[in-house]
């Protein structure tokens, strides 16, 4: 089924469109395609889909580079002066907008296609190599900057765009976001990537230095949560099974609310977060990144839903692992210095 196909079948009968407008949607409409210019920012794209077709609208000065690099052939411009939902769209009341079938939408883009599973893989292996890369390298005078301009280069040698950059050095381990500062690394630190390419989003964590005692415990909350990640089980139930998996560790039990736990990831960094409240089933071919955490701890790592279990789709054998529930996990690598 086409794009276009499955966002007609979402319309109520009494709809005559809808209007895509997030930088996640359109790039899942338009099969990956770049929406953005600041990264984050807003789509440049806004799209509507009606029975018959649809219409796609940029502002004049993006048309070129979405015609010649994105594949977006059918774009048409409109004045930079101008919005891109057109009061026309906006008015009509047989017009719906993208909030109007939020959910709807969430559930069309959760089973990945074979080309987009074979893309996610793709990206999840360039991914954990970039980062084995970069982490090698690094010693603990280095600083927090250094560590996310390294990592940077490497996922846009890969061709890719960063969405998220994390790096907690020794010192400010108790940050759960650490936004990169010029404090060196320390001892032991902590490395975030969040990598995008045509539309989809890889998520890992990584650790260099010197290991905490408590990595396989939290290691053993993941591998809970990962064993319950099964096509067909509610995410609210995924969820209540991580959350008692943090005491049955040796955890807090209230641990699992000190930071977000992930969900589903895609075109989205996660799609959503889920919460207690959060309604829906796992899909099989659905994305997921999970992360436990507890103080200088985290887990993190993008996977792959299968009737046989998770697929790790961010895997570098040449990151040090031991094996967790026969899955390999990755261990904090020393700083080159300290390895045998």
């Amino acid at each position: 089924m086409t794009r276009h196909a499955e966002v007609v079948a979402l319309l109520p009968d009494d709809a005559e469109g809808l209007v895509l407008e997030s930088a996640a949607v359109v790039s899942w409409y338009l099969d990956g395609a770049r929406t953005t210019v600041p990264i984050g920012g807003a789509s440049v794209l806004a799209v509507l889909v009606t029975r018959d077709g649809h219409e796609i609208r940029c502002p004049v000065m993006e048309l070129e580079r979405l015609r010649r690099e994105e594949g977006v052939t059918e774009a048409v411009a409109v004045p930079w002066t101008e919005p891109l939902v057109p009061e026309t769209w906006a008015r009509d009341r047989a017009i719906l907008r993208e909030h109007d079938l939020d959910a709807e939408l969430r559930a069309a883009r959760a089973s990945l296609t074979p080309a987009e599973v074979e893309r996610y893989r793709t990206l999840g292996r360039d991914a954990a190599v970039a980062m084995t890369r970069v982490a090698s390298g690094l010693r603990p005078d280095d600083t927090e900057r250094v560590a996310a301009g390294r990592l940077a280069d490497a996922v846009y040698a890969i061709g890719a765009e960063p969405v998220v950059l994390l790096v907690a050095g020794e010192r400010r381990l108790p940050h759960r976001h650490p936004l990169p500062t010029t404090a060196p690394l320390g001892q032991r630190a902590m490395l975030v990537l969040g990598a995008r390419r045509h539309g989809l989003i890889v998520n890992l964590t990584r650790w260099v230095g010197r290991p905490d005692p408590a990595e396989q415990q939290l290691l053993a909350v993941e591998a809970t949560v990962l064993d319950a990640t099964h096509p067909g089980t509610p995410l609210a139930d995924v969820l209540a099974t991580l959350q008692r998996a943090y005491p049955a560790n040796g955890f807090d039990g209230d641990e699992w609310r000190n930071h977000h736990q992930g969900g589903p990831t895609g075109y989205l960094g996660r799609d959503p977060k889920v919460t207690p409240d959060t309604p829906g089933l796992v899909a099989e071919h659905q994305a997921f990144a999970w992360n436990p955490s507890a103080p200088g701890l985290k887990a993190e790592d993008t996977v792959l839903t299968t009737r046989g279990g998770v697929e790790i789709l961010t895997h570098d054998p040449a990151w040090p692992t031991i094996a967790i529930a026969g899955r390999p996990r990755p261990q904090t690598m020393p700083y080159r210095s300290e390895q045998p």
